[in-house]
């Protein structure tokens, strides 16, 4: 089977030269043009899945040697996640080469954030299945290179990061309670406390409420934090 113009210049852009150019159609083919005689992207998605988040997981390791779970699971979430998938299929021009049926084109499917990342995690399963763990590796790495860079200040998520501690321990997640707001409507100062079911918890002022839950997100963080290297 020989690419098309735009699957070819895809696979340049990516920098692959597929042995079986069938994988790379089928992860370019989204399920509303699929059929008896050809397959959609949807299996390739849920492999490639799998395969992102272990290569992710393994560079955020290697990283960080000393970082905590809690402070890693933010900075994977945020690698993983479908805006960032997305991200890396616009820069390297994957809704070009993608294959839909005419109403899905119509309605913008080309620029559409689901439908990027499901194809991205599609092309990721394709590379692996034509070349195997190590090269598919390598790629992602060099496709994620200046987002793991980065993963440190993409992944200072109090919230989130306190969520994650509290399940990864089998509890709820955690409250956020208003207990002040004071100052004029124009530049109103919010108090949050951030309480675990334990009964843990701690209080921050900040000049809006998603600034003073992190706040108090990081505060009760930290002392758990440290309780627990105890």
């Amino acid at each position: 089977m020989k690419l098309n113009p735009a699957q070819a210049a895809f696979a340049t852009r990516l920098g692959h030269d597929f042995t079986d150019p069938r994988l790379l159609v089928e992860a370019l083919t989204h399920a509303s043009l699929s059929g008896p005689v050809r397959r959609d992207n949807q299996r390739l998605e849920f492999l490639g899945d799998r395969i992102l988040g272990l290569v992710i997981a393994e560079a955020l390791l290697a990283a960080d040697t000393n970082a905590r779970e809690g402070a890693l699971a933010p900075r994977f979430n945020n690698l993983v996640r479908r805006e960032a998938l997305a991200e890396v299929a616009e820069a390297i021009q994957l809704g070009d080469a993608l294959m839909m049926g005419k109403s899905e084109r119509a309605t913008g499917g080309r620029r559409k954030q689901a439908l990027l990342a499901d194809a991205m995690e599609a092309v990721i399963a394709a590379v692996y299945l034509d070349a195997g763990f190590e090269h598919t590796r390598a790629l992602v790495l060099r496709l994620w290179h200046d987002r793991i860079a980065r993963a440190d200040e993409h992944g200072t998520d109090a919230k989130t990061a306190l969520q994650e501690w509290a399940q990864a321990r089998g509890m709820a997640p955690p409250d956020y309670i208003e207990e002040a707001r004071a100052g004029p409507d124009h530049a109103p100062v919010f108090t949050i406390a951030a309480t675990l079911a334990s009964g843990e918890r701690a209080t921050a002022t900040a000049n809006s409420k998603r600034a003073a839950q992190q706040a108090a997100a990081a505060m009760l963080l930290e002392r758990l934090e440290s309780t627990d290297d105890r």
